[in-house]
């Protein structure tokens, strides 16, 4: 059973008995609702009122919403629950990930690239103060997921990196400048990503380290945390065979499961080897990477039998608490640890001082994407943009001599067509502009496509011009690379907008190239003949202008990168 008294919780003998006072004034529905956090996407009174009254959720994330309407629901939250709930979100990045008014500082791997842990402090705290302006008191973060497979994009942008020692460092510093802000930490995705290729989203991720090379890497980082006083850890949906073999000798390969099913993984090694005495919650139950295990009905007290103290989304709310009831009536579910999952639950919720609760006044939002948060975001884009390689030693360029610029703007297919094309190739045309060049930005499929839907779209960004006359009017290319991809595909590869399509580098004989990626770090495996290659890991306001000042040599190129971005090709280094 929890100890409350010990490290994370450190409760004293009034917030512990809170604790046990409130569980004993739940009814049995009302625990069982605590073991959820619901994805909250309608803010209506009577969606919100049934949430409190009728399910009694023990924690939010949401989607969507202005700033002003995502303060009112968790106020609302807040103000109507009879246990007062976690309110979480997503700031991997900065404030942006609590509300999209928020501000995007740095991306992990900005903050994995930069010289300085300044970099990830500034973006900890602006994110912590402007989720906490909204009523945030929890965020799923830091990844400390250390990438060693330069093919994974999962976790490409979101994790600091490979080394376990500065995964650690950045880690420990994103979780303290929260923790100073009173807003606890769910370290993720235990028990590692970033080992493969494949999303747990879409199949069940397995992190194929030895005990050996675990222990090296995702065991140092997790118990560096822990020993720090890492107050929850976020399960992946994603198995790790060596340590379910070494805890339960002769396992079969059929029966191994992702951790998040797997008590091995969560009483063996996270509570016991590792010592954390913290809350377990799962990511997301609707990934595929736990709904291939088994039937939802099973799956869902499975989680909390096998360890996890809280569950990550509905699916159907009363079908989903139904599922737990009958669990616990069957025996599925222990009483023990039904009450130990809600003694951890209830014991996040005192450190945090729920207990206590007043909700932060509405002045607190002029925080969210003031102008001072604005300038880390700039400084933190200045510290980590990084000049993988320029072997032909064309930066930096003076706009005066290599004044026409061709941009050739490489962008992931849009969700749809009625989002407009992506407002960052806009805001770069206006960078490299003011800079003194004279852009010429050829439209792309998508962008005919959004002016007049035909099939002969294709055939326009296929047309070649001669080459002397492109010679003549080009006297450089910016080939910029802005892939996205979550939940769709196992592997975000650079794809260009047509078969055949202009956007095709034939032009890297012909003049100087830069080629730039604004997110993922391992585009090079697509483009090796690119002899200057820059990684900038956002497409902010911010990022391009600190990468166009950086291009034409009014600012160093500051970050660095680490062997990941050759892809273990020869080529890519050329």
């Amino acid at each position: 059973m929890v100890d409350l008294k010990a490290k994370p919780f450190n409760l004293n003998s009034e917030q512990i008995s809170w604790v046990h006072n409130t569980l004993e004034s739940l009814s049995e529905e009302e625990k069982i609702g605590q073991l959820f956090i619901n994805l909250t996407v309608q803010r209506d009174k009577e969606t919100l009122s049934k949430l409190v009254n009728e399910y009694h959720i023990g924690g939010v994330r949401w989607q969507g919403g202005t700033l002003e309407e995502v303060y009112e629901q968790n106020k609302y939250f807040q103000e109507n629950s009879k246990v007062p709930v976690l309110i979480a979100a997503n700031t991997e990045a900065g404030g942006n990930g609590a509300v999209s008014e928020g501000t995007l500082v740095a991306s992990g791997a900005a903050c994995g690239a930069s010289k300085s842990d300044e970099t990830v402090r500034d973006m900890a705290a602006v994110g912590a103060e402007e989720a906490k302006a909204v009523g945030c008191n929890w965020v799923f973060a830091p990844v400390c997921d250390v990438v060693s497979n330069w093919r994974n994009t999962i976790v490409n942008t979101r994790a600091f990196g490979n080394d376990p020692k500065l995964v650690a460092e950045r880690s420990l510093v994103y979780m303290k400048e929260n923790m100073k802000r009173g807003i606890a930490c769910a370290a993720k995705h235990f028990p590692g990503d970033g080992s493969e290729e494949r999303d747990q989203h879409l199949v069940m991720g397995c992190n194929d380290l030895s005990v050996e090379e675990w222990d090296e890497s995702f065991g140092y980082v997790y118990k560096t945390l822990i020993d720090e006083g890492l107050a929850s850890i976020m399960v992946g949906h994603i198995c790790q065979p060596a340590y379910s073999k070494k805890f339960i000798p002769g396992i079969k390969d059929g029966e191994i499961k992702p951790a998040t099913l797997s008590p091995e993984l969560l009483q063996n090694l996270l509570r016991d080897q590792l010592g954390f005495n913290g809350l377990i919650v799962t990511d997301a139950s609707h990934m595929v990477g736990l709904t291939a295990s088994m039937s939802r009905k099973d799956y869902i007290p499975g989680v909390i039998a096998a360890g996890c103290d809280m569950i990550l989304f509905f699916n159907d709310p009363k079908e989903d608490i139904g599922y737990v009831k009958e669990g616990l009536e069957s025996g599925v579910i222990s009483k023990e640890r039904f009450e130990d999952a809600l003694l951890r639950i209830l014991g996040l919720k005192a450190i945090l001082g729920l207990n206590e609760l007043k909700f932060p006044g509405k002045e607190g939002l002029k925080t969210v994407g003031c102008d001072a948060h604005h300038e880390l975001a700039a400084k933190a884009a200045d510290e980590s943009i990084t000049l993988v390689k320029d072997t032909q030693g064309v930066l930096p360029v003076n706009p005066a001599d290599k004044k026409k610029l061709r941009l050739y703007f490489i962008e992931s297919a849009p969700v749809s067509m009625a989002n407009g094309a992506d407002k960052a190739k806009a805001n770069l045309i206006k960078e490299l502009e003011a800079a003194g060049f004279n852009v010429t930005a050829p439209k792309d499929y998508y962008e005919y496509e959004m002016e007049g839907p035909s099939p002969f779209n294709k055939f326009k960004v296929m047309s070649h011009e001669s080459r002397e006359k492109f010679k003549k009017n080009t006297d450089l290319v910016l080939f910029v690379i802005n892939m996205k991809g979550y939940a769709q595909t196992n592997n975000v590869r650079l794809c260009y907008d047509a078969s055949h399509s202009s956007q095709n580098p034939w032009f890297v004989g012909e003049v100087p190239t830069i080629a730039i990626s604004l997110n993922y770090t391992n585009h090079l495996i697509d483009v090796p003949m690119m002899k200057t290659f820059i990684n900038a890991y956002a497409d902010s306001k911010e990022y391009l202008h600190a990468l166009v000042e950086k291009i034409v040599g009014k600012s160093e190129f500051k970050g660095t990168a680490n062997d990941l971005v050759w892809c273990g090709r020869w080529d890519t280094k050329l």
